[in-house]
């Protein structure tokens, strides 16, 4: 029988959610023992360093305007941010033609440009009502949780070319088809980030700035911060509770604690045994939070052409849409230094499903394939290819956060930050403010600390 060790605070999970709420515990005094079941910390923070020294960020990558914690955090361990390169032109791809486009406005018909403006609109009043502490007590929330986006879409968007770019944003936005969420959901969440504006955007949105050295640098930092305090390779199995403190084991260990911190996503608690038994109301919950869905295809070339003009192409930015094949979205994830070019492609919702179905050859030669249609043929040779999703890893199950369907905030969203007794929930998906991202779980973390101490 091991031998059970004593902490004040387990914390389970070294994202940042569980990090941010290790560092302030152990900075208040309190002993902490992270827990986490990868051989890394960072979560779905990953930075993956490269044979040549460079870097690619495998999940998230972003911070922009208002994200005030995740800067704070930069800021104190000094890592340098960077503007996302967004010089020259965007791309669209619609109906097999490639169009170049300048500022925000997307090449589309006056009378399909009104239609998505006006449904942005709507979607940006309508969340201005929204609680953020608690969405399930806002006004007409029944209303708007007994029905999808893709139900508002179809009955507030008239033209067809409207819905179908308006459809490949909400992709983006939740790595999830429209489908999959609620209205009260969007809502929520578009409010949470600011608006969908923020959402969407680069200049002055949630794809400003990255990271030099990528997003996991803070949470590589923490981690030396807290030091033997994160043991790594240790998934937890079993949560009891007594009436006085809670053990925490897996196998070959066993942890006392008086409080335990899950910051994990929901869908992964349903891997851990609890004793007693959660509440119905809490089980309920995190059996009806799946994961969102989505690769980053990542090509590596000698240096990014895109941005100077050839022949007839213009200088293009990097950024592109379509609403057609697998990779629809693309961003350029060069270097700050523009060292070597570097185009990522989002393939969301269920077209990510059915890209894990491909070969890994199958799924190269598709990305490389949207890189070329929107690129031009020099795309379609990187020095390098890779693509990554966190879908079938066992301790993320997806990205970029957890989806709540129709029905999920108005029935069970009282249990997503209530304690349990002595255990506590942390994680972005329980933040009100920038859920689902970086600065969200950061957030949650805090929240988490100030509840203990």
């Amino acid at each position: 029988m091991e031998s059970t060790e004593v902490v004040d605070v387990i914390i389970i999970g070294a994202g940042y959610a569980g990090l941010t709420a290790a560092r302030e515990l152990h900075r208040a005094g309190k002993s902490v023992l992270v827990l986490e079941a990868r051989d890394r910390v960072g979560g779905r923070v990953w930075t993956k360093q490269l044979d040549d020294g460079q870097y690619v960020d495998l999940g998230g990558a972003w911070a922009g305007p208002t994200q005030d914690r995740i800067y704070a955090l930069a800021k104190e361990y000094g890592v340098e941010t960077f503007k996302t390169y967004d010089e020259g032109r965007s791309t669209q791809f619609f109906r097999g033609r490639v169009k170049r486009y300048k500022g925000l406005i997307p090449p589309l018909s006056i009378l399909s440009l009104l239609s998505l403006d006006r449904a942005i609109k709507r979607i940006n009043k309508l969340s201005k009502g929204i609680n953020l502490e608690a969405p399930w007590d806002s006004p007409n929330a029944y209303l708007y949780d007994s029905m999808t986006l893709e139900t508002w879409m179809e009955q507030t968007i008239g033209l067809d070319t409207a819905r179908q770019f308006f459809k490949v944003a909400a992709e983006a936005i939740w790595a999830a088809d429209p489908a999959d969420i609620s209205l009260l959901h969007a809502l929520f969440y578009a409010k949470s980030g600011g608006d969908l504006e923020m959402l969407m955007n680069v200049k002055n949105g949630a794809q400003e700035e990255r990271f030099v050295g990528g997003a996991q640098s803070m949470a590589n930092h923490m981690a030396r911060e807290l030091g033997d305090r994160i043991r790594l390779d240790s998934p937890v199995r079993h949560i009891r509770q007594q009436p006085d403190s809670v053990t925490v084991s897996g196998e070959g260990f066993s942890v006392e604690a008086g409080r335990v911190v899950v910051a994990i996503p929901p869908v992964l608690q349903e891997q851990i045994q609890f004793t007693p038994p959660l509440p119905a109301a809490r089980q309920m919950l995190i059996q009806s939070i799946p994961m969102g869905a989505v690769w980053k295809c990542y090509a590596i070339y000698d240096r990014p052409f895109w941005r100077t003009a050839n022949g007839n192409t213009p200088a293009l930015n990097g950024l592109a849409a379509t609403t057609d094949g697998y990779v629809t979205v693309t961003f350029d994830t060069s270097p700050k230094d523009g060292s070597r070019g570097i185009l990522m492609g989002f393939v969301l919702g269920n077209q990510a499903r059915a890209f894990s179905e491909l070969t890994d050859n199958d799924r190269k030669e598709a990305a490389l394939h949207a890189f070329a249609t929107f690129f031009g043929e020099a795309a379609r040779t990187p020095q390098q290819y890779l693509d990554h999703s966190f879908l079938n890893e066992p301790y993320s199950k997806g990205c970029y956060a957890g989806l709540f369907g129709p029905g999920v905030w108005t029935e069970h969203g009282p249990a997503l930050r209530e304690p349990v007794g002595r255990i506590h929930w942390a994680g972005t998906e329980t933040a009100p403010v920038w859920n689902g991202y970086i600065e969200g779980a950061i957030r949650s973390g805090e929240r988490v600390a100030g509840e203990i101490i």
